[in-house]
């Protein structure tokens, strides 16, 4: 059974295999925080040449102050990015990344 974090992240997972079915260009990976090297958010992407990151949460959860500091670096970088909790927050996020990595 998956968490409900989990089922949040299932959902990002369905919406970039509709993007991909769509012929959009992706690489994608869910890095595995270990403690070492730079941190990471739960998604990151390359999206027709867009850095793209998403964090996902349950609702009420916010992110940690390393993983707010590692947004704000990202997106001095020019990255997207995107905290997913929800449907509205995932339908929101994919209309953004429709529009922006077009």
């Amino acid at each position: 059974m998956s968490t409900p974090e989990g089922k949040v992240k299932d959902k990002v997972k369905r919406a970039i295999k509709r993007l991909r079915s769509e012929g959009w260009r992706i690489w994608s990976f869910m890095p595995v925080q270990m403690g070492y090297g730079s941190p990471a958010l739960d998604f990151l992407f390359c999206i027709n040449g867009r850095f793209v990151s998403i964090e996902t949460k349950i609702p009420g959860k916010v992110m940690t102050p390393r993983q707010e500091q590692t947004a704000a670096d990202m997106q001095a970088a020019g990255g997207l990015v995107f905290v997913v909790f929800d449907d509205t927050s995932l339908k929101i996020a994919f209309e953004q990344i429709r529009k922006e990595c077009k």
